[in-house]
């Protein structure tokens, strides 16, 4: 099964990995990091590990794993 970890302390809302995701599988978390942003999580697990989130995050916040 795959899956994407977020690293919410890296995470600043950019909102890039939401419009990259074509699964609909981020959204706008409901917490705040350190650093004052609402970072992204998984809103399911439909994921299909396409890694489309990880290559456009600027951050580097997300990893994927599985395929």
């Amino acid at each position: 099964m795959a899956g994407i970890e977020i690293r919410s302390e890296l995470c600043k809302n950019c909102g890039l990995c939401v419009i990259a995701c074509p699964k609909g599988v981020i959204g706008t978390g409901k917490t705040v990091n350190k650093k004052g942003f609402t970072p992204v999580e998984m809103k399911n697990d439909d994921c299909v590990g396409c890694s489309m989130c990880a290559v456009v995050c600027p951050e580097a916040a997300i990893e994927v794993f599985g395929k």
